[in-house]
């Protein structure tokens, strides 16, 4: 029970809030591009091929890192299992950072000059990430709710 209150716990600051708003807006779009095929990408079914046949990932990983994308930010925006939320996303964007973008350089392809982009913007959100799931949600979250049922419990 200690560690389930721990894992809701969080401080009455707005900082978090900025942190985990900020995050779920650039990282939703992204979601939803591999779970509805919004804004050009390939839908469930398609991503999933394209993970397991192309990459090489295990479905299991692949459908973990998906909903990561698509679920954590949902949980961000309630401030919801936050740190869970923000976890996912923050593992999910440091393995795409070392798999798939560090041969690229580090810098992003402002120019268009280089094969891809660098992993510049995967050390920001990570560092996003696991800053939230060291601070919590912060103020305004459904997270403090839950601690506070918890907390009747007792």
């Amino acid at each position: 029970m200690k560690a389930l209150k721990l894992f809701f716990q969080t401080r009455d600051d707005v900082a978090p809030v900025l942190m985990r708003l900020g995050l779920a807006v650039v990282m939703f779009p992204h979601g939803a591009q591999k779970v509805l095929g919004w804004f050009g990408g390939y839908g469930f079914s398609g991503t999933m091929k394209f993970f397991t046949e192309n990459m090489h990932i295990p479905a299991v990983f692949a459908v973990v890192a998906i909903l990561a994308e698509f679920l954590g930010p949902l949980g961000l925006v309630l401030g919801l299992g936050t740190r869970l939320a923000a976890f996912g996303i923050g593992a999910t964007i440091t393995v795409a950072g070392l798999k798939v973008h560090t041969a690229n350089g580090f810098f992003m392809n402002w120019s268009g000059q280089q094969a891809g982009e660098g992993f510049e913007y995967h050390i920001l959100m990570a560092v996003l990430a696991f800053a939230i799931v060291i601070q919590g949600a912060g103020k305004w979250a459904l997270d403090s709710l839950v601690l506070k049922k918890l907390e009747a419990k007792n």
